[in-house]
């Protein structure tokens, strides 16, 4: 008897597990690459990676609820209280199936104070936290009827807005394939970078009015100056100027707010994640840098953290990945990146499945 419970047990864990992949989200098949095919790596320089490190990191600094696991992140913000917003992918890399609430909020010390938004998404991506407070977060992935959308939360978990159709990826002007982040303007203007996977024929920023309303897109496929390929991060200055970190192409491009291209810089690394704080200085996490062609194509760049100010686009410090292999994986260190007002930088890394502290040394 003992014998047949545990097989029927056996049986059930196994059931569930295929259940459980089932569910799972799937990724488009990627091609192999050359070096004829892909972006040209950024051009090196003296600097390059030599910038000084002022700060030491903490990796232990968020508790959790009992019971409860980080999963892989690259979404984090900070609210006007201080506040520490991460939403991570419910305790492993995908929200498929998981009732967990993905966003949840700390306080400065790194206390958890509640979550929400369980059921709701599929793979959270991109964050944003806005001047009343409100979560704009990203979902890059569609499955069972859910994802593909920009969702919009008040600080107390009840969904405003949708943008998107859930579930249904497209390249019209009212759905979105894989949209990666979401950033808004002063007076409410809501822009979307779309388009996370490399040679799929789409790459592009999407602008809407405060209310939702569909304005102007621009961006194409390429790697000329101006096109786009796997926008994966957005970023604005004090004028207003949007930055988009051009990830495949290994550069930070800058566009007014009608997408006029004005600068693009390779200083900055293969930019993940970008964040500019209130004295104009950039963050701009790389965490996909490699030697081996392929995927991830960077030779000579170091997986880290630049920081510099946009003023002049000079990098004036470095915080390097810890990873001492780093061509082994696709990711490591932060992807999703934000600065409180005090200086603090948070790190979001999809694959430790944690984020990390960085602390300027005094």
């Amino acid at each position: 008897m003992n014998r047949l419970i545990a097989a029927v047990s056996l049986l059930l864990a196994g059931t569930a597990t295929l259940a459980q992949q089932a569910a799972a989200p799937s990724q488009p098949q990627r091609p192999v690459w050359t070096v004829d095919t892909l972006p040209k790596p950024a051009p090196l320089t003296a600097e390059t990676n030599k910038q000084p490190n002022p700060y030491a990191t903490d990796i232990g600094f968020f508790k959790l609820p009992p019971g409860r696991v980080m999963g892989s992140t690259s979404a984090v913000g900070v609210d006007s209280k201080g506040h520490i917003w991460i939403t991570d992918r419910c305790g492993a890399n995908s929200c498929a199936g998981s009732p967990l609430d993905p966003i949840m909020e700390f306080d400065e010390k790194g206390n958890f104070i509640k979550a929400f938004g369980g059921g709701l998404t599929v793979f959270p991506h991109g964050f944003y936290i806005d001047a009343k407070d409100n979560i704009w977060l990203t979902d890059a992935r569609a499955s069972g009827g859910k994802g593909a959308t920009v969702m919009k939360f008040s600080p107390d978990g009840k969904l405003l807005m949708t943008l998107g159709k859930p579930g249904v990826q497209g390249k019209g002007t009212d759905v979105f394939t894989e949209p990666n982040a979401v950033i808004v303007a002063k007076n409410g203007t809501i822009f979307v970078a779309d388009g996370h996977e490399a040679d799929r024929g789409l790459a592009r920023i999407l602008k809407f009015d405060r209310n939702g309303k569909f304005l102007m897109q621009w961006g194409q496929p390429g790697k000329g100056q101006g096109d786009l390929e796997v926008p994966h991060a957005l970023a604005m200055d004090s004028k207003g100027l949007l930055y988009v970190g051009d990830r495949w192409n290994n550069r930070v491009q800058v566009y007014t707010q009608n997408g006029k291209l004005l600068n693009s810089w390779t200083q900055f690394g293969r930019p993940s994640g970008l964040f500019i704080d209130r004295n104009d200085i950039l963050y701009s996490a790389d965490s996909e840098s490699r030697r081996p062609v392929g995927y991830g194509y960077n030779p000579g760049w170091q997986r880290g953290i630049r920081i510099g100010s946009v003023k002049d686009g000079k990098v004036t410090a470095f915080i390097p990945d810890p990873e001492p292999e780093p061509d082994k994986y696709a990711t490591s260190d932060a992807e999703g990146i934000t600065v409180d007002r005090n200086g603090v930088i948070y790190g979001a890394q999809v694959k430790e499945r944690l984020v990390a502290r960085h602390v300027r040394v005094k």
